[in-house]
């Protein structure tokens, strides 16, 4: 198939560079512009950007000029990295302009007619679009939060498989997550930071979303009840997430175990490019996942889960971890417009 050409907007930061590593090659997308802020446009990229990923700029996108924020980018389908105290407006200008824009900020996750996705949770949620497009020419589809997005792909085999009643979770969150330059060294080496603006009210509002059911022009949220407690901890890369589940039909600790080994991806998205063979990969070991072992799995896109025993105070628990730039973030994106792609929302 001839690729389709995207745009990347923020595209000098963390997760920009991230989508750039990641759209390299990509057999369905290519990058034909990106764009920024005031103080990176009119330059090229290789110069705009400090790199921060292994290896160098991929040379495809190296000598591309920045372009401002504006919808004035040649191609249909762009990809938002920009943080959302920005992005809000900034989506909604391109979309009003007719583009399709995956965004990976918070500023319309919940907006009822904006589709919150991960292909392998709630492909059908992709419906929302025409009810959006009843008001603008193009669209907006967002990914979930980083912790979300781990934490919602291990809940959906075992909400399928049993029905959840409740979560409690306490995240173990990498420095990446809080973009470059982020957290200030004095600050977290030898330390943990309980706490990160807004981010326990994401973790607990959003997978209710994703796990909801459509209602003609919305989502019914699921009626599950997550608590969470949030932590900005020294590791590069890596969310780790400690769960504690109650389920509404009570099971044995190999039928949960079963149900997550088992877990495949469904028609019309297990054939996607950035679908992992095992979307839920489960460690036996005593000691694992652990971040710098496992976050790389499928790709970056497979959440681990390990530990599995039973909890005093719910039924189950168990400990995960998620790639928080890739899956949690422009590898989640970049799925979401490949199932974009598959289902001819775009064009």
């Amino acid at each position: 198939m001839k690729k389709v050409p995207v745009g990347i907007l923020g595209a000098t930061g963390m997760v920009g560079q991230r989508f750039i590593q990641l759209l390299d090659d990509h057999p369905w997308f290519e990058v034909a512009a990106v764009a920024a802020s005031d103080r990176s446009a009119g330059r090229r990229y290789s110069d705009a950007c400090r790199w921060l990923l292994p290896g160098a700029v991929p040379s495809k996108v190296a000598g591309l000029p920045v372009r401002p924020l504006d919808p004035a980018l040649d191609c249909e389908l762009v990809f938002s990295a920009l943080p959302s105290d920005v992005a809000g407006p900034v989506e909604e200008s391109f979309a009003d302009a007719g583009y399709a824009v995956c965004s990976n900020a918070a500023s319309h996750r919940l907006d009822p007619d904006v589709p919150l996705l991960i292909p392998e949770v709630n492909w059908q949620h992709t419906a929302l679009i025409g009810v959006q497009r009843r008001r603008r020419k193009g669209f907006i589809a967002t990914g979930p939060n980083c912790s979300t997005a781990a934490l919602t792909l291990a809940l959906r085999p075992l909400h399928d498989a049993f029905g959840v009643r409740r979560v409690f979770v306490v995240t173990m969150q990498a420095l990446s997550g809080a973009g470059y330059p982020g957290t200030a060294s004095l600050d977290i080496l030898g330390n943990v930071i309980p706490h990160i603006g807004g981010e326990e009210a994401k973790v607990e509002q959003e997978p209710l979303k994703l796990l909801g059911t459509l209602t003609g022009d919305g989502v019914a949220g699921a009626s599950i009840i997550l608590s969470a407690q949030c932590n900005r901890v020294p590791v590069r890369d890596g969310h780790t997430e400690c769960v504690s589940i109650e389920l509404e039909t009570k099971t044995e600790q190999r039928d949960v175990v079963a149900a997550l080994q088992n877990y495949e991806a469904p028609p019309g998205v297990i054939d996607l490019p950035s679908t992992p063979r095992r979307p839920v990969v489960v460690r036996t070991e005593p000691d694992r996942p652990q971040p710098a072992r496992d976050r790389d799995a499928g790709c970056g896109m497979s959440v681990s889960v390990g530990r599995v025993r039973p909890c005093p105070l719910l039924d189950h628990k168990f400990v995960l971890l998620g790639h928080n730039t890739v899956r949690g973030a422009a590898g989640g994106s970049i799925h979401n417009a490949e199932l974009l792609v598959k289902q001819r929302w775009l064009g």
